[in-house]
C-alpha cells in the first residue's frame, strides 16, 4: 500500500510522496519509458486522465529501429502477434502510376522488418498489461495533472524562490476525485502530447519548420477485395493529395487533404476510395474512424527544465508522411531513460542528462524535414510551377541509388556531442563516418545451441564487442573500461551470426567497440590499437559517485549459458 493509499484507508487527506520518476502521460512514448526505467530497477508513477486507452486507431506504423526499442522495454514478442509486415513506400502520380519505390527489408539492421503494420489500441493495451506486471511502477489513470515545478526541497513551495533550471525535486500536483494532491520527484517525464502542461513547465515555445495542412484520415473495415501492394502508397496530386496502406486482414487506412469546406461524407469517400476498391451500394464498407487533423511540423525550442524533461508529441509535432511520429518519441525514451538511471541510481555527472536534447533534438529535426520533404513530394505546392517541381521530382528518383539512400537516411547516425566523439574516420556503408554514433546492427546469435537476438544477449547495460577471440583476454585498458562502465565484453567470434558482427566492425576498422544501453556506439578502439579512442573525452559525464553494478567477465562459449535474457 502506498501513502497516499494508507492515507486515504485512514480518513485523511493525502500527504505528499516521494517517488524517483514521475511520467505524465500513459501513451506508448509514456509506458515505454516507464518500462525501459523498471527493467533497470527505477521505480516511476504514470499519471494518465483517462481511464483506459484510446479505442480509435492513430499511429500504425513503426520501423525496425522501434521494435528493437520494444524489445529493449520487454515486449518484443507481444508486439510481433499483432505487426504486419509491410513492403515499404511507393510514391505515385495523380493516375497512380509508380514515381519510385522505396523497398523496405523483411529484416532491418535492428533484426526485425523495416516497417510494420498495427493497431495502436492493441499496442497500447499490450504495453500496459506489460506494466501492470512490474512492481516498479504505478499506473495512475482517472487524475488530472494540474502543475508541475521545481523546488529544492519537498518543504519548499515550488512557486517560491527555487532554481528552476537545478537538479532539486520536482513538485507535480494533481486532481483525482476531486481532491488535489501531490508527488515529490527527483525526475519528471513530460509524455502528454501536444497540448502538454509539462512543455508549458519547462517554459519552451514551438519552433515552426513551416509546414501546415488539413487532412481527413480514414480508418476502413471491408471485406471488398482491395488493390494494393502491402507497402504504403503516397499519391502525389496537387489537386488530391492522399495515402494509403493495409493495416490488417480486413483494415485499411485512407488520408485526404481537404480542401476548404467540411470533411467528405460517405458517398464522397466511396468516390475517393474507388481507385483502390470496387465500393459498390451494398457492398461491406464499415468506417470505423473519420477524423480531421492539422498536420503540422514543429519542435520544442528546448526540451528541459532542471529534470523535467519532454518527450514524443510534447517536444516534436511531424507530418505522417514518412511514419515517423511515434518512432521519435520511442527514441526519445530509449534515449534518455539509460542516462537518468545512471544519474539517479549511480551518481553519474548531471551533465549527462544534457545530452538527452543535444543529441534527440537535431535527430528528430531531420525526421520532420524529411517529412516536410515527403509532404512537398506528394503536393509540389499548389502555385504555377508545381507541375515543375513534380516533374523535376520523379526524374530525381529515377536515378540510380537514390532512392535506397533516401530509404536509409530514415535514422542516420547521432550528430557529434559529448557522447558521440567522433575522428575522422573513412566513410564505410555501415556507419557513414565510422561507427561512432551509429547503432550496432542486431543480428540472431547461438546461446548455448539456441538462437537469440544480439540485445537478449548482451542486457541492459554497456558492452563491449570486440573481433579479438575470447583468449587470450583483453589488454587492461579495455577491460578497465568494461569493469568501470559494468559492462561486459563479447567476442564476436563464434556468435554464429554468419559473421555478419566481424564484417560490421572489418568496415569500421575497429578492432572493438563500445556500445551504450541503447546501442549507439559510443567508442571504437581502431584497428591495431589497444585502447578506446576517446575515454577522456565521455569517462567525465559517466563518472559515478556510487559503485557500479559489478563488471562482468569477458564471455566466451562457455559462459553463454548463463547470459541474462
Amino acid at each position: 500500500m502506498t501513502v497516499d493509499q494508507a492515507a486515504g484507508a485512514q480518513g485523511t487527506a493525502p500527504r505528499s510522496v516521494h517517488v524517483p520518476v514521475v511520467i505524465v502521460g500513459a501513451g506508448p512514448v509514456g509506458v515505454t519509458a516507464a518500462l525501459l526505467l523498471a527493467r533497470r530497477g527505477v521505480r516511476t508513477v504514470v499519471l494518465e486522465r483517462h481511464h483506459d486507452v484510446y479505442p480509435l486507431p492513430r499511429a500504425v506504423a513503426a520501423d525496425d529501429e522501434v521494435r528493437r526499442i520494444l524489445q529493449a522495454a520487454g515486449v518484443g514478442e507481444e508486439f510481433a502477434a499483432i505487426a504486419r509486415p509491410a513492403r515499404g513506400l511507393r510514391l505515385l502520380d495523380a493516375r497512380h502510376r509508380v514515381m519510385a519505390e522505396f523497398p523496405r527489408a523483411a529484416q532491418g539492421a535492428h533484426g526485425f522488418p523495416q516497417t510494420s503494420m498495427f493497431d495502436q489500441p492493441e499496442l497500447e493495451r499490450l504495453l500496459r498489461d506489460a506494466l501492470a506486471r512490474r512492481p516498479e511502477s504505478d499506473l495512475r489513470t482517472g487524475v488530472e495533472v494540474v502543475g508541475v515545478g521545481v523546488g529544492v526541497g519537498v518543504d519548499q513551495d515550488a512557486d517560491q524562490g527555487a532554481d528552476q533550471d537545478s537538479g532539486g525535486p520536482v513538485r507535480v500536483t494533481f486532481r483525482r476525485d476531486g481532491v488535489e494532491e501531490h508527488l515529490w520527484a527527483d525526475a519528471v517525464l513530460g509524455c502528454d502530447g501536444a497540448s502538454s502542461l509539462t512543455r508549458d513547465a519547462v517554459g519552451a515555445g514551438w519552433q515552426d519548420l513551416r509546414f501546415e495542412e488539413r487532412w481527413t484520415v480514414v480508418d476502413v473495415r471491408t471485406s471488398v477485395p482491395v488493390r494494393c501492394w502491402e507497402g504504403v502508397d503516397q499519391v502525389c496530386d496537387p489537386d488530391r493529395p492522399a495515402t494509403f496502406m493495409r493495416i490488417g486482414e480486413d483494415r485499411y487506412r485512407w488520408e485526404f487533404r481537404l480542401r476548404d469546406g467540411p470533411e467528405p461524407d460517405h458517398e464522397r469517400l466511396r468516390e475517393l476510395i474507388a481507385p483502390w476498391a470496387d465500393l459498390s451500394y451494398g457492398a461491406d464498407f464499415e468506417v470505423v474512424r473519420q477524423a480531421q487533423y492539422t498536420f503540422r511540423a514543429r519542435i520544442a525550442d528546448r526540451w528541459r527544465r532542471g529534470r523535467v524533461f519532454l518527450l514524443g508529441d510534447a517536444a516534436h509535432l511531424t507530418p505522417p508522411f514518412i511514419g515517423q511520429g511515434l518512432g521519435a518519441g520511442m527514441r526519445d525514451a530509449h534515449n534518455l531513460t539509460w542516462k537518468l538511471t545512471r544519474v539517479l541510481q549511480q551518481g553519474a555527472d548531471e551533465r549527462l542528462l544534457e545530452t538527452y536534447e543535444s543529441e534527440r533534438k537535431p535527430h528528430a529535426r531531420h525526421a520532420i524535414r524529411l517529412a516536410v520533404a515527403m509532404g512537398w513530394a506528394m503536393t509540389g505546392g499548389q502555385d504555377g510551377a508545381a507541375a515543375l517541381r513534380r516533374g523535376v521530382l520523379g526524374a530525381a528518383f529515377r536515378v540510380p541509388g537514390l532512392t535506397a539512400a533516401a530509404a536509409r537516411d530514415l535514422s542516420p547516425a547521432l550528430a557529434a556531442g559529448p557522447l558521440v566523439r567522433r575522428r575522422a574516420l573513412r566513410r564505410t556503408r555501415w556507419g557513414g563516418r565510422g561507427l561512432v554514433g551509429g547503432i550496432c546492427p542486431q543480428p540472431w546469435v547461438t546461446v548455448d545451441g539456441r538462437r537469440v537476438r544480439l540485445d537478449d544477449l548482451l542486457g541492459d547495460s554497456f558492452a563491449v564487442l570486440t573481433a579479438a577471440p575470447p583468449s587470450p583476454p583483453p589488454p587492461p585498458s579495455l577491460r578497465a573500461v568494461a569493469d568501470g562502465l559494468g559492462a561486459r565484453t563479447v567476442p564476436v567470434a563464434g556468435l554464429g551470426d554468419d559473421g555478419r558482427l566481424a564484417a560490421w566492425l572489418r568496415e569500421g576498422r575497429a578492432d572493438a567497440v563500445l556500445l551504450r544501453p541503447d546501442r549507439v556506439v559510443m567508442d571504437v578502439v581502431p584497428s591495431g590499437a589497444d585502447d578506446f579512442t576517446d575515454t577522456a573525452g565521455w569517462a567525465p559525464l559517466l563518472h559515478s559517485t556510487r559503485k557500479p553494478a559489478p563488471a562482468q567477465r569477458t564471455i566466451d562459449t562457455s559462459l553463454l549459458r548463463s547470459a541474462p535474457r
